[in-house]
Parts: structure tokens; C-alpha cells; sequence
């Protein structure tokens, strides 16, 4: 019988642990999240290989599904709810924008989402599909939204919370102390590229002794530290940017100001932007494409 997957109840879990019972007029309650659909459902990504019809579309549309499915089910629904937090009203639709805000910007713990079915206003009902193939969905979507997930990351048991910690974290309900997958890519990126500095400036010299141990006064040195990573990233960039400038001669402010970003590459800028400030781009860039 379709069943619930032991990752998209550990998203219901966190959902539940930190906007049931939150502050303001509506909480979330555990029956407004649901995984599984009723035992009169048939096709869709809340049912499972016993409960999916004749050319599913939860199947037939993307090899994804084809080579994943089983009896799990691939999708979460969540009801209505209308919290405070950190001095600001957060509601179901609000969290649907923010949702699909994030996957229009293909953040990387968005990939594993197939669709996402909500309304924007309480009164008509859109779907974001990475595939594109519709967009719309039945009215019921105006009290809840529904979210689908390729049949394969379920079957593969890939954790989906971190989208979601990511949300809660934003409106100040979750306190992340752990760097996410992400910010340990971006320490890396910045690490090498000090290292590669390592005898040129004394920031790669120094960044290379404390990562090594060598340097008796930065024992207790966290190279995760977000200032410390923010300005070690951002003099790489910039010196990086200056150098390519050695040596010409700019006889005006713009000359000099394009000289500079034409210095700075796409990957340059994003390993000079500390991951919470990324976060913040990313979800500016998002709310302008949707609006």
C-alpha cells in the first residue's frame, strides 16, 4: 500500500516542530500537512505504484519518476497558517512565494522538486513546474499547497529538509548553527583560492599557516567564521581585479569603474558574497522574476 517516505516525514516533522504552536492567530496543525492521499485517491505524487493510473503524470513525464517509482509517495501537502515572527506576519502564502521563489532561482535543495500548486492571493491558483508542462491547479489549492517531488529523490532517500530549514531560518523560527552544504562549497572555493595565493600577499601566506597549523597565534582560529570568510573572499576578488589593472592607464571614473568589473567574473563575485548575503540575492532575484 502507498506509504509515507521516511524523508518527506522528516519535512513534516520540521514544518510542525516550529509553526505548530508558533506565535500569532493560526498555527500549523499536524492535519494540515499530509503526505499520503486518501484511500479514494488514485494518480498523482501522493500515491505510490498500487494507486497510480494508466499514463500518470507523475510517472509518465520524467524518467525521474519513471526509475523511482514505488510504494512511497512523492509529495507534501501543507495547510493554512499565519504566524509572527522576528516582528513580521508569515502565512501559507507567503511561504508558497518564497517557495517558488527559490525554485525559479534553481537553488541547489530545490532540484529534487518536480511542481509546486499554490495560491498567491487566496483566489487563484498557480503552479511552478520544472517542466513546464501546465500551470494551474484544481481550487482546493487555495487553502493548501502542494508540493511534488521527483519520484527518484525519494526512492534514493536524499534528505529534502534543507529547503525548508532554509525558509524557517529566513523568518527567524530556526536557529542554523551548522553551515549548510552550500556554505561549506563556498569556504571551500575560498580556501583555494587563498592558498593558491599562498607566497603573492600576505592574506594567502597567513590563511595557509593558520589552515596548517603553523602559525602558534591563530591556534584557535575557525576558519568557518563568517566576517573572517566574508573578508578573506572579498580581498581575493578585488586584489584579483587590481592586478588585471596593473599597468593601464584610465583617464576618466568610468574607464576606471568598468576596468574593475570587467575584473570580476560571475564566480569571482560569488566567492566574494558571504552565504547569508547570498541568500538575500537569491531571494530578491526570486521575488522579482515571480512578481
Amino acid at each position: 500500500m502507498t506509504q509515507a517516505p521516511a524523508n518527506l516525514l522528516a519535512v513534516r516533522t520540521l514544518l510542525l516542530t516550529h509553526l505548530d504552536n508558533a506565535p500569532g492567530p493560526d498555527d500549523l496543525e499536524p492535519a494540515e500537512v499530509g503526505i499520503v492521499g486518501d484511500p479514494a485517491h488514485r494518480g498523482g505524487y501522493h500515491c505510490g505504484s498500487d494507486r497510480v493510473v494508466t499514463n500518470d503524470y507523475s510517472v509518465v513525464e520524467s524518467p525521474r519518476d519513471r526509475a523511482g517509482l514505488t510504494l512511497d509517495a512523492a509529495a507534501l501537502d501543507v495547510g493554512g497558517f499565519d504566524v509572527r515572527s522576528a516582528g513580521r506576519t508569515h502565512t501559507l502564502r507567503s511561504f508558497s512565494l518564497w517557495c517558488v521563489g527559490q525554485c525559479v532561482a534553481n537553488a541547489a535543495d530545490t532540484r529534487d522538486i518536480r511542481e509546486i500548486i499554490y495560491s498567491p492571493d487566496g483566489t487563484t491558483v498557480k503552479r511552478w513546474d520544472r517542466l513546464g508542462k501546465r500551470s494551474t491547479g484544481d481550487s482546493s489549492h487555495r487553502w493548501h499547497t502542494h508540493i511534488s517531488f521527483f519520484r527518484d529523490a525519494i526512492k534514493g532517500g536524499r534528505d529534502q529538509r534543507p529547503l525548508f530549514r532554509r525558509y524557517l531560518s529566513s523568518i527567524g523560527l530556526l536557529e542554523e548553527n551548522d553551515m549548510t552544504p552550500e556554505e561549506h562549497a563556498w569556504l571551500a572555493t575560498v580556501h583555494r583560492n587563498l592558498t593558491v595565493l599562498d607566497g603573492r600577499n600576505p592574506v594567502g601566506q597567513i590563511y595557509t599557516r593558520m589552515t596548517m597549523g603553523e602559525d602558534a597565534t591563530v591556534q584557535n582560529y575557525v576558519p568557518a567564521h563568517p566576517t573572517l570568510k566574508s573578508l578573506a573572499a572579498q580581498v581575493t576578488a578585488l586584489q584579483t581585479a587590481l592586478t588585471a589593472l596593473a599597468g593601464r592607464d584610465f583617464t576618466d571614473e568610468p574607464a576606471i569603474i568598468q576596468g574593475v568589473l570587467a575584473g570580476l567574473t560571475p564566480e569571482k563575485i560569488a566567492a566574494a558574497i558571504p552565504p547569508t548575503m547570498a541568500k538575500q540575492v537569491a531571494d530578491e532575484l526570486a521575488r522579482r522574476l515571480v512578481a
